[in-house]
This record gives C-alpha cells, structure tokens and sequence, in this order.
C-alpha cells in the first residue's frame, strides 16, 4: 500500500489564517496543521494523531499510588485520573492540568501518567489530574469553564460526604493548583475566575498555585522567542505556539487578548485580587522564557507572593518528554521544589 502524502502548510507570524493548501488524497481544505499533532480542516473537520500512547490505570506495585479513573460530566465528557499514595495520613490535593496548546493532549497520555504518578509519590500529595475539552471544537474559555466545574464538583463531593475512595487520604483544607504549559494558563485564569470569592468553594481551602513552563503569548515577540534555538525534541516551536493561539482563541482576537498576554491591555488587575501564592517552574532553553519571567514580574509587582526556579539546559516540557540522562536528574530537582513549595504552605 503506497504510503499517503501529508499536505505542509506555512504559518503567518500573526494570528491570520495560514496559506491553505489540499491534500491529492483528500478534497478537504486544509486550513491548519501542526505536524504529527493536528490537522484542522475548513469543514470544521479534526484529525490528531495518537503520537503519544494513551494508557490505562495500570502503576508498578513499588510504587505504593492507587490510581483511578472517575467522570466528572458525562455530558461534556470531562473526567479526571486519579493518583493516592498509600500512606496512614491525610494528603494535599494538587488539581493538575495537563499541556498540549488546549488543542492536543489528555490525562491518559503515557508521559503525564508517569510523571504524576511519580509526582504524587515524591511528593507526597493527592493528584486530581484533569481532562478537559480541546480547541478549536471547543474553543476557550472551554477549558477555564471546565476547570471550574471540576473544583466545583470536589466541593460537591467532600459535602457529600468524605465516603469515596480518594476523598478519605485527602486533607481538603491543604488544595493546590497545578499544571504545565496550557494547563499552567489553565491554572492562572481559574484562579482568576475564583480569587474574588473563594468562600464558594468551602470546604476547599486552597494554599498555592505551581505553574510548570506556563503558556503565554503576545503580539510583540520576546528575545527568547526571536533569538532562542529550542533545544532537541523540544514540545514548542514559534511556529507551533502561534497556531494553538490561532486554534483556541476567540474568532477576530490576535495574541494580545488577556487570556493569553496577562499583560495586555483589559487584563485583570491583580493588585485587588486574592490570588494564591505562586512558585513557576522556567526552563532555560523555552522559547517561552522570557514571557515566564514577565509574568512572575506582574506577580511581584501586584504585591502577589511568587517564586520561581530557571531549569538549567532543558527545554519546554522536559519534564515528560525528554527522556535524556540530564532531563531526568533536572525533573528530580523540579520535583524537590515543588515538595518544598507545598510544604511551606501546609504549614501555614
């Protein structure tokens, strides 16, 4: 069987639509594509390729993590993977999201299931790990909207009575926000829908938020994203930044919307705001770099308390895909300091 062609398509710098190319095998218009990912066609029509296996919840025994599935809304189909060490004490909750562009990825894929896994045991805390609608089918703010219900629906569960499985190992008033890349916007823009009033949400009490390579953007470039050779097998390309923007936010809305530049003009002021606590995790080599950086300084200057640590020689999403000797002592260091960002916080 001949082997079928894949169509290119080149990508603007800005939030236009791409060059439209056609495939010979398929009379569909391409209208964008991020290679080996996702092809997104003028029908509406979306194919993703599964390049990255999704797995069951089957863990090694040593590593002592119970880990279940459990849906949260049948109708929207968002559910959320579940990781409880085995201990005789009650655990933080840590609320993840997973990366992807909001257009790829799910709590099932085999690099976030061993890295959580990992995570919940290291670190010694409950793992929720969210799977949420993807764009373009489900453009933002889809994926904030389901962020929310899913804290809402732990509220529901914990007034229903602490009986479930996962709910009796965790401590409820010791909750954490978590995620990278888009699901370290996630993290960001729920807060922001909640820290107005996080009494809604008792007998939830939440403590920090950890934000791993977070994905932001803008219409002015960064130094790290003109000038930065993204490292080996890197996740993020300008290029492919560019198209999940494309993809995910509102029609007519370029870069520059407060979903995406926390710095852009109509973006929350903070300085009013309860927002949580705040450590993100940098990689040095990241084409998003600089915007990390930009967005701790929006922290700090609105009187937010945030910390951050620059991972030397790695790249975005190295941490669950790099699976170098270097990449993996790095993450067992990202891992040290996310136990000690908690830690903290617990005490308080």
């Amino acid at each position: 069987m001949g082997r079928k062609r894949m169509a290119i398509i080149s990508l603007d710098s800005d939030l236009s639509l791409p060059i439209v190319a056609k495939s010979p095998q398929n009379p569909k218009v391409l209208v964008e594509e991020i290679v080996g990912l996702i092809r997104v066609y003028k029908d509406g029509h979306v194919e993703r390729s599964q390049i990255v296996p999704r797995v069951p919840c089957v863990l090694p025994v040593d590593l002592r993590v119970t880990c279940r599935d459990m849906v949260i809304d049948k109708y929207t189909n968002i559910w959320a993977r579940f990781y409880v060490p085995k201990c005789n004490k009650k655990l933080p909750l840590l609320v993840y999201f997973h990366g992807g562009g909001f257009c790829v990825g799910s709590a099932a894929w085999s690099c976030y299931h061993e890295f959580l896994a990992r995570l919940a045991s290291k670190v010694g805390c409950v793992i929720m790990s969210i799977d949420y609608r993807l764009a373009p089918e489900n453009p933002l703010p889809a994926a904030y909207e389901d962020g929310q219900k899913a804290l809402m629906w732990v509220k529901q569960q914990a007034i229903s009575g602490p009986t479930k499985w996962w709910l009796r190992q965790c401590d409820l008033s010791n909750v954490f926000l978590g995620g990278d890349s888009a699901g370290g916007n996630i993290v960001h823009n729920v807060t922001l829908r909640l820290c107005a009033n996080w009494a809604q949400l008792k007998p939830l009490v939440f403590k920090g938020n950890i934000l791993i390579q977070p994905f932001f953007g803008g219409e002015s470039r960064t130094n790290s994203e003109t000038l930065m050779v993204p490292s080996p097998g890197s996740a993020l390309s300008l290029t492919t930044s560019d198209a999940y923007w494309r993809l995910s936010l509102p029609k007519g809305t370029n870069r520059n919307h407060p979903w995406c530049n926390p710095r852009a003009k109509g973006s929350i002021k903070l300085e009013k705001m309860a927002y949580l606590p705040t450590m993100v995790c940098v990689s040095e080599l990241d084409i998003l770099k600089d915007k990390n950086m930009e967005f701790c300084g929006v922290l700090r200057d609105s009187g937010i308390e945030v910390e951050y640590v620059v991972h030397k020689g790695v790249g975005h999403a190295f941490q669950i895909l790099d699976k170098s000797q270097h990449s993996q002592m790095v993450t067992q260091e990202m891992i040290s300091y996310i136990k000690s960002f908690i830690k903290k916080r617990i005490s308080r």
